[in-house]
């Protein structure tokens, strides 16, 4: 069942034990919207905590500074930013799966599998989408929750490059600024520094991108010899998404990362007219129209040619339309 915001607060207002959780492979706006939405409760006397399936990357410690983790049975659970279950990560989707109260979300291609949905594809972030739940729920917005409403608004719009950022997402923005966030911290952090194992890993990235269909695409394969060579961690390749979008020409850019199965999870980023989530919608994926993700299961050259075949065809319907 879909509801709005302030039908989500007033669901969240009755509640007492708050579990929240987050996608696996957690970004900013995951992250961001649990640690806003908990930091939120708790400031309500609820009792609330964060879980995510897969370990949190030490940039992000800020969001949680200061919170102690509350252990209680939790009467109450939420998602956000979590489109289908089977992105909380294996062990959370059989553990929470089927028992999930609320989704929060701003993902076109939620499957609706939460109880309750409060969904708004028009928002930048799902950030965007807590914010006005949190101003719902009576709360004053505190630095700490404005540091993750923040992060979660640039982080999913590229430091507020990219078009899904509206004159709305701006002014929540300015809004947290005034409140004390450290913008400039924050960005630097999120889109600026880099370790040395990101580096190498970035170099070998670039040195093994091809091109295709006239060098409309651009296509970045991260195998386990890779993050091996380069002593990378998973989580440090989150940036190298957009890479293969940034070159001169390329309509498409497409990050196959190999996981330890020898399974690769694909990671699509667009420019106008061509529809990312349309393209990993044919892969059982989805997202947004310009950063979108799915799995393919097969061999590195069969998945590369699975995904090529899409692509191409993601071209050729946007310049039909």
């Amino acid at each position: 069942m879909r509801i709005n915001k302030s039908e989500a607060a007033a669901l969240l207002l009755k509640e007492d034990d708050v579990l929240i959780l987050t996608h696996k492979n957690p970004d900013g706006d995951t992250l961001g919207s649990g640690y806003a939405l908990c930091r939120a409760l708790l400031k309500l006397g609820k009792k609330a905590r964060v879980e995510c399936f897969d370990p949190i990357p030490k940039k992000y410690d800020y969001m949680f500074e200061g919170l102690d983790v509350i252990e209680f049975e939790p009467s109450y659970i939420v998602a956000v930013d979590v489109a289908d279950t089977k992105l909380l990560g294996e062990g959370f989707e059989k553990l929470y799966g089927n028992n999930i109260d609320l989704c929060i979300d701003h993902h076109s291609s939620n499957i609706m599998y939460a109880k309750k949905t409060c969904l708004y594809e028009e928002d930048a972030a799902t950030a965007e989408t807590i914010y006005s739940i949190i101003c719902n729920l009576g709360v004053e917005i505190d630095e700490g929750m404005a540091s993750c409403i923040y992060t979660g608004l640039s982080t999913d719009t590229g430091c507020f490059r990219y078009s899904n950022a509206s004159s709305k997402t701006y002014r929540i923005a300015s809004e947290m600024i005034e409140l004390g966030v450290n913008n400039g911290a924050i960005n630097s952090l999120m889109f600026e520094s880099k370790s040395l194992s990101q580096l190498r890993l970035l170099k070998l990235s670039i040195e093994g991108m091809k091109l295709y269909f006239d060098n409309k695409c651009a296509i970045v394969t991260l195998t386990q010899k890779m993050f091996e060579d380069s002593g990378a961690h998973e989580n440090e390749s989150e940036t190298i998404s957009s890479l293969a979008r940034q070159v001169e020409g390329v309509l498409v850019g497409a990050t196959l990362r190999e996981r330890p199965d020898g399974t690769y999870k694909v990671s699509v980023r667009t420019h106008a007219p061509v529809d990312a989530a349309k393209i990993c919608s044919k892969m059982n994926g989805g997202g947004h129209k310009r950063a979108a993700g799915c799995e393919i299961n097969l061999p590195l050259e069969q998945a590369t040619q699975v995904l090529l075949n899409h692509i191409e065809s993601g071209i050729k319907e946007a310049y039909e339309e």
